[in-house]
Order: structure tokens, then sequence, then C-alpha cells
């Protein structure tokens, strides 16, 4: 999704959780572990089940790569997004 403009803030979170995975060489099931939460959870962020997911879940992640949410979130894929996010 590179030089794309993303317009929605769920687009953005599921485009940087894919940005780190590739990053940090890990897959979900790696990630899940080290943030100890149920893959499955990350999954449905990933594939938009879930459009909205809460902090503590983005927090849980930013510990799974060991990042911070400011680290997470410090990328220009949440510049002039929509705050508009239709479910």
């Amino acid at each position: 999704m590179k030089g794309e403009i993303i317009t929605k803030f769920s687009d953005a979170i599921i485009t940087r959780i894919q940005e780190l995975l590739k990053e940090k060489n890990m897959n979900v099931n790696q990630l899940s572990t080290r943030a100890g939460m149920n893959s499955s959870t990350i999954r449905s962020i990933l594939k938009k089940r879930c459009a909205s997911p809460k902090a503590e879940t983005i927090y849980y992640i930013c510990l799974g790569f060991d990042i911070t949410m400011q680290e997470f979130y410090d990328t220009e894929l949440f510049c002039d997004i929509d705050d508009n996010d239709e479910q």
C-alpha cells in the first residue's frame, strides 16, 4: 500500500501492523505470543472484522513489537486520514 493514500483509520492500523510484521520478520502467531493475546484478535483486526480496535489492544500489540504506542502511530499513515471512518 506504499504510495497509496490511506483514508480510513482502520486501514492505517492494518497497514501499520503489516509493516511492522514485515520489518520485525514476524508472523501473527509470533506477535500474539509476544503480546500475550489470542492470534484470532490480531487476525480479526487484519481482516477488518474488528474495525475499531481498543487502545488497550493496540497497546498489547505494541508490547509484542517491543515499541511504544507513540512509535506505532508516528508514521505518515496516520496523517490526513478521514476521521469519519464508516463501519
